[in-house]
């Protein structure tokens, strides 16, 4: 049964009104409307199939292509809610220093009002009266007017404190209460991606027996083969792009200075910046890592080899650019070392992709997901649930390859012995 379009609208209007009204709220907009828009299109391509029609290769790559979409919104909110758990942290630190600093002005207040009252108001002409001398009588007056003043400050100070605890009070409340519509949102778009995976799994249990079905499958594969190298190849260009401009950056600096102090700061700020986005340098080695890796699956087997595979029932041989790993319990994916996520993607045939960049130029990618934990720009540790594998005609296989530079790497060379 397809979800139904009307349930997709109201969840994309209910994303849309989650968003923090900020700067960049009119893009952010933009982008989910674009989403909302190509979902749209794709479940009413679905919907037009007869029921034989939906048995088909065609209506499993368009719901691939949705939970694409579909995980990109979660993606959003998973960053929008962790934002917002900042955010309350910071706020109930606030209401704790507030707290503190209107308990010691009651406290203040409170000896202040308790000496007026034993020893009464000790006023100015007592105490010229009482000084031994006109410069003492001044002092003590000068001293008794501060110290009056002060203690009405104070009483201001402590008024002015409780407003502002009532105000971040209300604003922690807010925050609390736009975390909880977030999660429900979140909640809603999984219950809409778990759908959609339970009617994809129907569609493969009905054709994995279809010889026709499961060439166009493999012809797909060919094809995000090609796309994947071609998309190596593109990150490969754009970091050396990237460097290339830092690089002659720092010189213009050096050249227009004297290397002051200020200007040394500016370019160490700048290769901060650099190394926090893209650079990969500051990571631990990822050569060492040969023969000893962990691997992406626990308790996975391959199932298809680095290089040629031959298809038994097509009786076809097939080239493969990484290792074809079956999951059978665990179906959680993880990183085989420290990186930084370079892209997130969709192929036909490949289905969700995450490409992870490492130190000198290695770069591991993972295919055929069914839910994505990253985003783009993420640094993340060795052993992190980068996501889910997905189910396809075979089961649940996970695609896995390892690149250096433009060069591909036989996967089995590099993981650990079981």
């Amino acid at each position: 049964m397809v979800v139904g379009t009307k349930y997709l609208i109201l969840f994309f209007v209910f994303v849309i009104n989650c968003f923090p009204q900020t700067g960049d709220i009119q893009q952010k907009e933009s982008e989910l409307a674009s989403i909302k828009t190509d979902i749209e299109n794709l479940e009413q391509d679905l919907a037009s199939k007869s029921t034989n029609e939906r048995k088909s290769f065609e209506s499993i790559e368009n719901l691939n292509k949705q939970n694409y979409l579909i995980n990109k919104i979660l993606g959003e909110l998973r960053i929008e809610i962790k934002d917002k758990e900042n955010e309350i942290v910071q706020i109930e630190k606030k209401i704790t220093v507030i707290e503190s600093e209107i308990t010691s002005l009651k406290d203040n207040y409170a000896k202040y009002v308790t000496a007026v009252y034993k020893k009464g108001r000790y006023n100015e002409l007592e105490s010229l009266i009482d000084s031994e001398s006109l410069q003492q009588a001044l002092m003590r007056t000068y001293y008794l007017q501060v110290f009056s003043q002060q203690r009405e400050k104070d009483l201001i100070k402590l008024n002015d404190k409780k407003s502002e605890l009532a105000g971040t009070k209300l604003l922690l409340d807010k925050e609390k209460n736009e975390k909880l519509v977030l999660a429900k949102s979140k909640d809603d778009g999984k219950k809409i991606l778990t759908a959609k995976l339970n009617e994809k799994k129907r569609i493969l249990k009905s054709i994995k027996k279809n010889k026709t079905e499961l060439q166009k499958l493999i012809s797909a594969k060919k094809e995000a083969q090609k796309k994947t190298e071609n998309l190596i190849a593109r990150l490969i260009e754009e970091e050396e792009k990237r460097k290339k401009e830092l690089e002659l950056k720092q010189k213009e600096l050096i050249a227009s200075s004297e290397n002051s102090s200020d200007q040394k700061n500016k370019i160490k700020t700048e290769n901060t910046e650099f190394d926090y986005d893209l650079n990969t340098s500051t990571f631990s080695s990822f050569a060492e890592l040969k023969g000893k890796m962990i691997w992406p699956l626990y308790k996975g087997k391959i199932i298809r080899k680095f290089g040629e595979n031959k298809n038994k029932t097509l009786n076809t041989v097939t080239l493969n650019y990484g290792v074809d790993i079956k999951a059978y319990k665990d179906k959680n994916v993880h990183c085989v070392g420290e990186g930084v996520v370079a892209a997130l993607d969709w192929l036909p045939g490949y289905g969700n992709v995450v490409i992870i960049s490492h130190k000198d130029g290695y770069r591991t990618v993972y295919s055929h997901l069914s839910e994505i934990f990253v985003k783009e720009g993420d640094k993340v540790k060795f052993n992190f649930v980068l996501d889910v594998v997905d189910e396809g005609l075979d089961g649940y296989v996970l695609h896995f390859e390892i690149w250096q530079g433009r060069d591909k790497q036989n996967p089995e060379l590099w993981l650990g012995k079981k």
